[in-house]
């Protein structure tokens, strides 16, 4: 369906085209009639299909038409929850994006940097809050924020907000909102406790979900190499210098882990940086200021930072450790493959990794291609006859190749 044909006013019509929208994704095609018909909305799609679109594009339609161009005082009338700063800043962006021919405005507040500016913009008046949970109810709190206005609510990635421990912040969250408004969940997946938490909050809800949590992008192509743990950095810059790689996600399970893998790169010259839960909020927006403009060629990055990564030309993701939740997997490389480019995703599987893998592969049901012509494989047999995915046509990840070891002796000098 294309956006001219959606029942959209003509300055958002006008902002969508500029910003090159002109075919309306799945989720947004089933999404945004439904809410602007005032309807609650379970949304359900992986990484990249464009969800914050689909909330953020009938909101502006829907407050433009309810504010018009009236000079009375704001008041935040959609609220939108996410889980960190970069997801707040990148929907608070995409909301000034379509919302710029409208006089609606919005603000961005969230936690590790000072209040004061927020508060100041607050006390002028604003149409659309995004928050993240913490910061929130600390301005609540202090009487900055008024929510008795509130029209539409939308909770954002909120698989992300469970897995961080913030359920009873968003269950607080939603007392201070009236019970006449209108309720969107959208979330990349749909486990039991996001059920139980949309029968909670949402009345009689719509649900959509498109390209289910199971299936991974048609054009990421995946790999996996099998890999000793102890050789997985060795493994990890033989890639980076040997295939030349950059603009490199790379995967790491632990904040511990991301940092050494980091010192492990520039020891050899690699420009690589980290981005994880004990950065400061500044350092970690500057940190994927520069992935993104080029001046990092490798980020490290634990899952609950990597969340508000959004590139749209991203050829690379690298598991640099093995997910132990096989959704997790599907997410992580729906970083790459966006907005119709291509992309690569790496797995290193370690032997004690092997029933991680084999989780994925039950889930993803792809045939991913095994690399095993690399100098630091398994050295007990290969995991690879223990691990065949059910066949499944209408997903990708390429044939299963398996190709003899290269692993000589003088491969294998350790380099950190």
């Amino acid at each position: 369906m294309l956006f001219e044909d959606l029942s959209l006013s003509k300055s958002i019509q006008k902002a969508v085209f500029e910003e090159g929208y002109t075919e309306a994704t799945p989720i947004q095609e089933q999404s945004i009639p439904i809410v602007l018909a005032g309807r609650d909305l379970i949304g359900c799609a992986q990484t990249g299909t464009g969800k914050t679109a689909a909330f953020a594009i009938p909101i502006i339609h829907q407050l433009h038409r309810m504010v018009g161009s009236s000079n009375k005082a704001k008041v935040i009338r959609a609220l939108v929850i996410t889980p960190t700063r970069e997801l707040a800043v990148q929907i608070g962006q995409n909301f000034d994006r379509y919302g710029k021919y409208t006089n609606l405005t919005q603000l961005t507040i969230f936690g590790g940097v000072s209040q004061v500016p927020q508060v100041d913009v607050l006390r002028k008046g604003v149409d659309v809050l995004v928050a993240t949970p913490g910061r929130l109810l600390d301005l609540h709190k202090q009487g900055f924020i008024n929510l008795d206005h509130l029209h539409t609510l939308v909770l954002d990635e909120a698989d992300q907000m469970l897995d961080m421990g913030f359920v009873n912040d968003v269950k607080k969250i939603v007392k201070l909102t009236p019970n006449n408004r209108q309720t969107l969940l959208f979330s990349a997946t749909m486990p039991i406790a996001i059920r139980e938490l949309a029968e909670m909050f949402l009345k009689d809800p719509a649900t959509v979900s498109v390209s289910p949590v199971s299936s991974t992008a048609e054009n990421v192509e995946q790999r996996v190499y099998f890999v000793d743990k102890t050789e997985k950095r060795n493994l990890l810059y033989h890639l980076i210098r040997n295939e030349k790689l950059s603009d490199v996600l790379v995967f790491s399970r632990t904040k511990h882990g991301a940092d050494n893998v980091v010192k492990a790169l520039r020891k050899h010259g690699v420009a690589a940086e980290a981005i994880h839960g004990d950065k400061s909020q500044n350092a970690r927006q500057r940190v994927l200021d520069a992935f993104k403009n080029k001046e990092v060629g490798v980020l490290v990055a634990t899952d609950i930072a990597a969340r508000g990564i959004d590139i749209d030309q991203l050829p690379f993701v690298i598991n640099f450790d093995l997910p132990n939740i096989p959704e997790t997997y599907v997410h992580r490389i729906g970083r790459t493959g966006r907005a119709g480019n291509g992309g690569i995703a790496i797995s290193f599987c370690s032997k004690d990794e092997s029933p991680y893998w084999k989780d994925i592969m039950k889930l993803i049901k792809v045939d991913v291609t095994t690399i095993s012509d690399h100098p630091y494989p398994w050295h007990e047999g290969s995991p690879t006859e223990e691990v065949k995915p059910q066949p499944n046509s209408n997903r990708s990840g390429g044939a299963h190749k398996s190709r003899k070891s290269a692993n000589s002796k003088q491969n294998k000098k350790r380099w950190y």
